[in-house]
């Protein structure tokens, strides 16, 4: 017919195998990035570190909970101390933090970590029974490093808990803090559910938001309002690092 192309009979021959090679290979390769992505795993620790009040242990309850279905934990261990003792203490959270490390992928699966007690600028209070620590920032850096596990995702609810960002926020390491390091954060009641930040960032933002950094926005808009209703100095919360980790965390509906 005019204007019809006319090739060869070799060409018309291996033309039909050579696209369908071409669409199997495509047809492969998108498979194999859906694998890899369906394979993540997120391995959820969450401390509630300080025993002589029970929301610590509520909040660290709650939102490993909240991660897991939000995120797909494959992994939970929560911890907390009480009044009486506990294992949530410095050791404890090392010897976690390694164990969830060997059954994690090192190089694509996803290091959860919430903490949650009283903060001062040195680091964060753990009290098991008469038990007292400090978690300082260089101790939690080294635990972090020694896991081996490269996406990692820190929140921690305490005051001063910016403290913690300078050390430990990097483009693979997400760090969210309640507080900035020169600031208090707010709601450590004994018989609370959560503290201010925790019930904004987990048990509000989180359980609706698409990402982290959205959930993040919502939860530091809701303090800042409480804090200023209740005329409390801002606590700042804050959100550093983790620009190659965030995309690997999608919500499930």
């Amino acid at each position: 017919m005019p204007g019809e192309a006319v090739y060869p009979s070799w060409i018309r021959r291996i033309g039909a195998p050579l696209i369908a090679f071409f669409v199997l290979t495509v047809a492969l390769s998108v498979s194999t990035v859906h694998a890899v992505e369906d394979t993540r795993k997120v391995s959820v620790v969450s401390f509630g570190l300080f025993g002589d009040q029970g929301v610590f242990r509520r909040e660290a309850t709650g939102a490993a909970q909240v991660v897991a279905d939000r995120f797909g934990g494959a992994a939970i261990n929560v911890q907390y101390n009480s009044k009486k003792g506990g294992s949530a203490t410095i050791e404890g959270l090392a010897k976690s933090l390694q164990a969830a490390a060997n059954g994690m992928d090192a190089d694509n699966d996803i290091l959860f970590l919430i903490l949650t007690s009283h903060g001062a600028r040195a680091g964060l209070a753990v009290k098991a029974g008469r038990l007292t620590q400090t978690l300082t920032p260089s101790n939690l850096a080294y635990m972090l490093a020694r896991t081996g596990i490269r996406y990692k995702v820190v929140v921690i609810s305490a005051c001063y808990s910016g403290v913690f960002i300078p050390r430990l926020a990097n483009p693979d390491t997400l760090v969210i803090t309640a507080a900035d390091a020169d600031h208090p954060s707010f709601g450590c009641r004994d018989k609370a559910k959560w503290t201010y930040f925790g019930n904004a960032f987990f048990n509000i933002a989180l359980r609706q938001a698409k990402s982290l950094k959205d959930a993040f926005v919502v939860a530091r808009s809701l303090v800042k309002k409480r804090e200023v209703r209740e005329r409390f100095e801002p606590s700042n919360p804050l959100m550093a690092g983790g620009e190659n980790v965030q995309p690997l965390l999608i919500s499930r509906p």
